[in-house]
């Protein structure tokens, strides 16, 4: 299966990801950009978006590039910082490039930045490659 093939079928069963309304904009082999817009209802008490909003999308970013190679991919450590607040209406892009990928290990890095192009939130994530073809 294709990068893109094997994107799709992921989004198909992914609820979450649909619901954050999530859209594919890239995607390649250890690569991925996915684009969202904040919603009102992601703000937290202090009227800005959630920490789990970033965090969720980068974590949906690092699925989608590491398993963009064809093997199944599941997180096993991840770590984000949050660097600017982000609002109700930005317009967040996750931009998730791998950093090495071995026989049973792959590390990732997936940016956050919003419409001005500032970055909001850096993710690191490391997934254990299963072997598991995906088709």
């Amino acid at each position: 299966m294709t990068p893109v093939e094997i994107v799709n079928k992921m989004m198909n069963q992914d609820h979450f990801s649909q619901w954050l309304g999530i859209t594919v904009i890239s995607i390649d082999n250890g690569k991925c950009i996915l684009g969202m817009q904040v919603k009102s209802e992601m703000v937290n008490g202090f009227g800005i978006a959630h920490g789990g909003i970033t965090f969720s999308l980068a974590d949906s970013a690092l699925a989608f590039a590491s398993n963009s190679h064809g093997k199944h991919c599941v997180s096993i450590e991840t770590s984000i910082h949050h660097l600017r607040p982000v609002n109700v209406g930005d317009q967040l892009t996750a931009n998730c490039q791998e950093i090495n990928r071995g026989k049973s290990l792959g590390l990732y890095e997936v940016k956050i930045t919003n419409q001005d192009q500032k970055l909001v939130a850096f993710f690191k994530g490391q997934v254990k490659i299963i072997d598991k073809d995906w088709c």
